[in-house]
């Protein structure tokens, strides 16, 4: 993996490659899970999302799908330029409210409301274009890394369940029995039919809201597939947490939907469909176990008790289980784990990050919260504003100062390694469950510097479900 200011310094020759001008300002913006890295860019050629993978068949599934859905009209990122040699591209950038985020803001106020299965029904609606129409077309040879959702895909995803999560999670079982039941799973799934495009991620997070229109991104594992897995994917989404009915309501409305493209025998397909939700959930149980009890990120971690309950109604809707004992069993043992259950409460219910700017002649802050934990960064070894005409009024708040800033290399060092300590840190304390979290920035004035990195921290961080931020500018507020 290149350092980060490497990757930063070929990004802004590409972004100066498209558009002719010199970025203002590249961020890194959060990756959950993934390998790759993403940057926010701004500049007078215009915003878009930088992004460096040094996965090089991954980068070309990627760009060749996103020009073949562009060409089907369906609503994915604009990608502008790319370099494969050096393992970045630049695509539109969508802002950051999510399927997911829309999910949780609504609910604060209204639960699960008629809304929210509108919002479902629009995706739904369009899911199907993806998979069938597009899907007829697609040149499925590009498609990373295998062409086919197969045996061999199945098989990886069913050790993907076992070693990641089964072993860690310490369950017990008959690994010869296990892996016989896994044998006649993988031919019941194979029995579906598989012709059309399989998603792969198809998910609340992966499902943007920008200008009152639905984007899709992240399907460059896409491959030839069944039609189930991806509404499986979407409508079992663990922390997006549908009820039940309403998962109903809108598997019932996906397949007359997709009924009117292709004809679906509906028993066969439903028998399948929880098949697939089975094998999908085991995909999910196999990211957290390496994410979550082994890498112990928090964010994987408070997934599992929505991916327990779901896997719990699985049981009860899967008949067919009867026949794959020693699968049905460790399915079981996971359901009924108190422990399991618990790992996911000790991320707590949320973080705050309290952020302050200030002026080091009126000392450092004071930790409010009285746990003495967190960071204290010092802004004076950047370019100071105050020496520069027209600036000394200004403030790190305003759009001068900040192009000003944004501009500078120095800066941007700055910021990027602050954020990555801060995020190293918010990880941490989310997964022990602490609730408060203190980083503060200290400039000569508590005007300039010190406003503008907090600001940017704070942007950053408000991108991260759960973690709440709490923003105070003391000099800035002592002149009001």
């Amino acid at each position: 993996m290149l350092p980060m200011l490497k990757v930063q310094d070929d990004l802004q020759e590409l972004y100066h490659r498209w558009s002719g001008q010199l970025a203002q300002g590249i961020l890194p913006v959060s990756a959950h899970g993934s390998c790759r890295q993403y940057y926010r860019i701004v500049g007078s050629g215009g915003g878009v999302i930088g992004v460096f993978n040094p996965d090089r068949r991954e980068n070309i599934a990627f760009l060749t799908l996103s020009a073949h859905f562009k060409r089907h009209c369906l609503p994915v990122p604009q990608i502008y330029i790319s370099d494969l040699d050096r393992h970045i591209y630049l695509e539109q950038d969508l802002g950051d409210e999510t399927l997911f985020s829309l999910i949780t803001s609504i609910r604060k106020t209204e639960h699960f409301s008629s809304r929210l299965v509108d919002l479902y029904k629009r995706v739904l609606e369009i899911l199907p274009h993806f998979q069938i129409t597009a899907g007829r077309d697609l040149d499925y040879t590009v498609c990373y890394p295998r062409e086919r959702f197969d045996e061999q895909s199945i098989r990886w995803d069913l050790n993907y369940f076992k070693y990641y999560f089964l072993k860690l999670a310490q369950v017990h079982f008959d690994e010869q029995a296990l892996e016989a039941d896994f044998a006649r799973f993988v031919t019941f799934l194979l029995q579906a039919d598989r012709e059309y495009f399989l998603y792969r991620d198809f998910q609340s997070r992966n499902i943007m809201q920008f200008q009152d229109q639905l984007y899709f991104i992240d399907y460059q594992g896409g491959r030839r597939g069944a039609l189930q897995y991806d509404v499986a994917s979407v409508l079992l989404d663990a922390k997006a947490d549908l009820p039940w009915p309403v998962r109903d309501e809108l598997l019932e409305y996906y397949i007359q939907v997709t009924s009117k493209l292709v004809p679906l025998q509906r028993e066969a397909f439903v028998r399948h469909y929880y098949g697939y939700a089975l094998i999908r959930a085991m995909q999910a149980f196999g990211a957290y176990g390496l994410r979550g009890l082994y890498e112990g990120k928090s964010h994987f971690l408070r997934s599992i008790p929505y991916a327990l309950g779901n896997l719990e109604v699985l049981l009860k809707r899967s008949p067919w289980l009867a026949q794959l004992p020693m699968l049905a069993d460790t399915c079981r043992q996971l359901v009924e784990s108190t422990s399991l259950r618990q790992l996911g409460q000790e991320a707590g219910p949320g973080l705050t990050v309290h952020i302050q700017s200030f002026s080091y002649k009126n000392g450092v802050p004071r930790d409010r919260t009285g746990h003495g934990g967190g960071f204290v960064f010092d802004c004076r070894a950047l370019p100071n504003p105050w020496r520069f005409p027209g600036f000394a009024a200004l403030t790190g708040k305003d759009a001068e100062l900040v192009q000003f800033l944004e501009k500078d290399s120095a800066v941007q060092q700055f910021l990027g390694q602050t954020i990555s300590l801060t995020d190293q840190a918010v990880d941490h304390h989310r997964k022990r469950g602490f609730t408060d979290l203190t980083v503060a920035f200290g400039c000569t004035g508590g005007q300039h510097r010190s406003v503008f990195c907090a600001e940017r921290l704070a942007a950053h961080l408000r991108t991260i479900e759960g973690v709440h931020i709490d923003l105070q500018h003391r000099e800035l507020e002592r002149t009001i």
